[in-house]
């Protein structure tokens, strides 16, 4: 196994990409190989640096690199050496089992789909993240910033990524999935939500359990929150916000230890035909390791696999 990681991606790159290589080529067993995408010397000074031995590693020296605020479209095309061009054209190519970087989300999404592209009968990719369970555990929102508006049938192929997920990777077996809305009774929400309810009471591709409301984010009475990209970027944003407060004001538990970031390491891309993971833009090099053995668990479980065989 090769796993890709983009070491110029992320606002602390390429140091903490690389001290989270370090720590990720730790833990992973013999015949798993990280592959550090970018300036290769300075990837060996950090090397040097931290006395951990090159040889522990392969290296795709490149010249250019794709700022965080470039515009996605732009910036693949205009800078076909950069590290995240780079390490998608290695990924369609085979060279690569798997992809990640902490850089620019958009050239991440925009790369996954004009190179390993969309998994046939997927409409849209979308972005996932991770939600603590106050008995334990966790669960899965998606979307959370690829799609901003989406149509009914995105929303139902979302249930069906995100189960997958949730029961691949995470092991929840049988998970529940949920539709994200202002009120639990079927005919409440907005026109898009009153247009899926419907197609998702009557599939058999998941095991749907009804509307959630935002209160229910946390509670154990879902696996999948399902919801237009818009309103799970939002969710997303406000949850990371509570592990800042916490430190700001000083405040220890358990409960709210489980928002840092940095334990879930990033968001899978699901629905293209390779693991494609996008990290956080302050990603730390705990963040970087967990980013990276994440990619590893989606190659391991076979997710896009299984995905494809859902879609056929």
């Amino acid at each position: 196994m090769k796993i890709g990681l983009d070491i110029m991606g992320g606002d602390y790159a390429p140091k903490a990409a690389v001290l989270g290589a370090i720590e990720a080529c730790k833990t992973l067993a013999a015949g798993q190989r990280l592959v550090l995408i970018g300036d290769k010397d300075a990837a060996l000074a950090i090397l040097s640096e931290n006395n951990f031995s090159a040889d522990n590693f392969e290296f795709v020296h490149t010249t250019e690199v794709i700022g965080m605020g470039e515009h996605p479209t732009k910036a693949i095309v205009q800078k076909p050496n950069s590290s995240i061009a780079v390490g998608f054209q290695m990924l369609k190519d085979g060279a690569i089992d798997a992809f990640s970087s902490a850089g620019n989300t958009g050239a991440m999404l925009v790369g996954s789909m004009f190179s390993v592209k969309n998994i046939p009968g997927v409409i849209r990719p979308a972005m996932t993240t991770i939600v603590p369970k106050l008995k334990g555990g966790l669960g899965i929102i998606l979307d959370v910033g690829a799609n901003a508006d989406c149509k009914p049938d995105v929303l139902l192929q979302f249930g069906v990524l995100g189960s997958l997920l949730a029961e691949s990777v995470y092991g929840i077996p049988t998970p529940r999935v949920a539709l994200m809305n202002i009120g639990e009774e079927e005919e409440k929400g907005n026109l898009l939500s009153q247009a899926t309810y419907p197609l998702m009471k009557e599939t058999k591709l998941f095991n749907f359990v009804g509307n959630v409301e935002g209160r229910d984010l946390f509670n154990d009475n879902n696996d999948v929150i399902v919801c237009d990209g818009f309103t799970g970027n939002v969710i997303l944003k406000l949850a990371e916000s509570f592990y800042v407060i916490t430190l700001k004001k000083k405040l220890k538990d358990e409960f709210l230890d489980r928002f840092n970031y940095e334990q879930y390491g990033g968001s899978p891309i699901l629905g293209v035909n390779a693991p494609v993971v996008v990290g956080h833009g302050i990603s730390s090099p705990e963040a970087i390791k967990n980013m990276v053995l994440l990619s590893k668990n989606m190659v391991e479980t076979h997710l896009v696999d299984k995905i494809k065989l859902a879609f056929q």
